[in-house]
């Protein structure tokens, strides 16, 4: 195998990596063909005292790092304020905000188990926790608990010792055990049950059918759509929202069902005045044994193609 094979070997492994530590994909895929770059201008130097992989990673890491510095955090509408409840009052935040993205699960490929292996790691409530890191912790947590990386090769990545990365780890796991929702403790349903969530999710959205889907959310439930800040908490308000916002009538909506973050996601696609379906939003559902605890509604359109998802006509 050639360098650039070992290289292309990689690269999704390398773009999840990025992932958790910026909380975009645009921004990861950047990272990552930073770190090629790099590796590529190096790789004369590499004198294989570490795997290829090992080394991509060093690198990977400090160019996130570098860009950190020089980036906000990016954050979800649940971490500026509180709930609002008047589904008529939602505006574009008037500040600048950078939002987190939804990560496609296609990207990891098409074994099951390298998504069901990165599951924890990216489900959307534990990378958005991860954004209230600083940068340094954030990395140590990253290649502590999800690389396995000893204690001692993180430090020489962050030039400092080991006994400061068990403290930074330390730090980082109390900080995520106080930011973690309630829900991401609880199991989620097995099939059969999974499945009738989604399809009854799927036919009550497409049919405004408020009656099922207040069967469906458990009476906690959060609805938040970024880049809108306001959102929604409890199953009552979350139902005012959409009774205000889904238009009635037969083939409104389609919902096309996809998957990211290792979680069940719908594109959600609007009928326009043209008859054709237009791209609107991507719905990633957080379920439990109890129903749907949380949707994350990314209304951001230009995400549909990283899904590999397109105008339906």
């Amino acid at each position: 195998m050639n360098l650039e094979e070992e290289f292309a070997q990689h690269r999704a492994e390398l773009v999840a990596h990025c992932y958790r530590m910026l909380g975009s994909l645009h921004d990861a895929e950047d990272a990552v063909q930073e770190t090629y770059l790099r590796a590529w201008r190096g790789h004369a130097d590499f004198e294989g005292r570490s795997t290829v992989r090992t080394w991509l990673y060093r690198i990977a890491t400090n160019v996130c790092l570098n860009l950190l510095q020089h980036s906000s955090r990016r954050v979800v509408p649940s971490a500026l304020g509180a709930p609002g409840n008047d589904p008529e009052e939602l505006h574009p935040y008037a500040l600048e905000v950078t939002w987190l993205e939804p990560f496609p699960d296609l990207l990891l490929g098409a074994d099951p188990a390298t998504v069901v292996g990165n599951r924890e790691s990216l489900r959307l409530a534990m990378v958005a926790a991860m954004q209230h890191l600083p940068p340094r912790q954030r990395a140590v947590l990253i290649l502590r608990e999800v690389l396995t990386w000893p204690a001692a090769e993180v430090a020489t990545l962050l030039d400092t010792t080991t006994a400061a990365v068990n403290s930074s780890l330390q730090r980082a796991r109390a900080e995520l055990a106080r930011l973690r929702p309630i829900e991401e403790d609880l199991s989620e349903p097995d099939e059969p049950l999974r499945r009738a969530l989604l399809d009854q999710f799927a036919a009550a959205m497409e049919n405004k059918d408020l009656v099922a889907l207040e069967a469906l959310f458990t009476a906690d439930a959060r609805w938040e759509m970024p880049p809108i800040p306001t959102w929604f908490s409890g199953r009552n308000d979350v139902l005012r929202l959409l009774d205000s916002k889904l238009r009635p009538g037969p083939e409104r909506r389609i919902l096309v069902e996809t998957s990211a973050n290792g979680q069940p996601a719908f594109a959600l696609y609007i009928r326009g005045r043209d008859g054709l379906y237009h791209a609107h939003s991507i719905k990633v559902l957080t379920l439990t044994k109890a129903g749907i605890a949380a949707v994350l509604a990314f209304h951001q359109p230009a995400l549909f193609g990283a899904f590999g998802l397109s105008i339906i006509r």
